[in-house]
């Protein structure tokens, strides 16, 4: 029998996950801050694809497309058609989700229209939860509603005790970036009351900030992602969430096991003009 050094090494039996966030599409060939975000998330989804064909999901964390039209949901169908494996989709502050339904009518929505799901990866589990409200304020924030959290409860008790990977567009946390900090989610007790009653691990993978930003917030393990497109500058304390910079975009890798997850971050651009070196000694 495999034992847990075995599935921490990253054995066949840990799930691994591609995680992409805050794609930005325009749909028309436009540009944020002289920047494609279509070629962008073509260059690392191809990138990803390449690297780990072995990955099991791709999660999207929301801001799929810039202003949620149609004809940017048809975009992400198009760049998403070489991807052979199982895809989950979250909503951020940017998308529409009457349009998004449309053209992904096999995204999972519950009863009350939120666009969120509960996946079972064996070992462990992923809960994808929708925390975007048109509205809340200030705009562009999250916000959990009722019928929202109603619905965690469930996926807790369905998780059973495994291990939780937790995804959602909105971090319910203080990063110190100020401007960013205003538009987070705006009702974090809510949600942090719920997480102090499940035992097991819960890590939570969140967009929305356009940095990799690691750490825990009220005992519980969060990833924050960057976009494959433009990225929040390195501005603690400073105002504002419309600054953008030119730096490397990426994508994100979790490995999910009984034991819990581990979490990287890859900077595709970086990682695709690096050569490999080998055998140059221990490190």
């Amino acid at each position: 029998m495999p034992s847990q050094h075995d599935r921490e090494r990253g054995s066949p039996l840990a799930q691994k996950l591609l995680i992409f966030s805050d794609i930005h599409l325009l749909g028309d060939g436009g540009r944020i801050i002289g920047l494609d975000p279509a070629a962008r998330f073509r260059e690392g989804l191809s990138h990803a694809l390449a690297h780990h064909a072995d990955a099991d999901h791709l999660v999207l964390l929301g801001d799929l497309t810039h202003h949620g039209r149609s004809v940017q949901y048809r975009e992400l169908q198009e760049l998403l058609s070489p991807a052979s494996m199982p895809v989950t989709h979250l909503l951020g502050n940017h998308d529409n989700r009457a349009n998004f339904i449309r053209h992904f009518p096999q995204a999972p929505v519950t009863s009350a229209g939120h666009v969120q799901a509960m996946l079972d990866l064996g070992d462990s589990c992923l809960i994808t939860l929708d925390t975007t409200d048109p509205d809340v304020e200030p705009k562009h924030a999250g916000r959990l509603c009722r019928a929202r959290l109603d619905w965690l409860d469930q996926a807790l008790t369905w998780a059973g005790g495994k291990p939780v990977a937790l995804a959602m567009h909105h971090p319910p946390l203080v990063t110190g970036l100020t401007g960013m900090d205003r538009i987070a989610l705006q009702n974090p007790d809510a949600l942090y009351d719920r997480l102090a009653a499940y035992t097991a691990p819960v890590h939570l993978l969140c967009g929305h900030v356009h940095r990799t930003i690691s750490g825990t917030a009220r005992g519980v393990g969060f990833t924050i992602f960057k976009s494959p497109c433009h990225q929040h500058p390195m501005s603690l304390g400073v105002e504002g969430s419309s600054q953008s910079v030119d730096e490397p975009g990426a994508y994100g890798i979790v490995l999910a096991s009984a034991a819990g997850f581990v979490v990287y971050s890859e900077d595709f651009a970086i990682a695709a003009s690096a050569a490999t070196r080998h055998d140059l000694g221990s490190k």
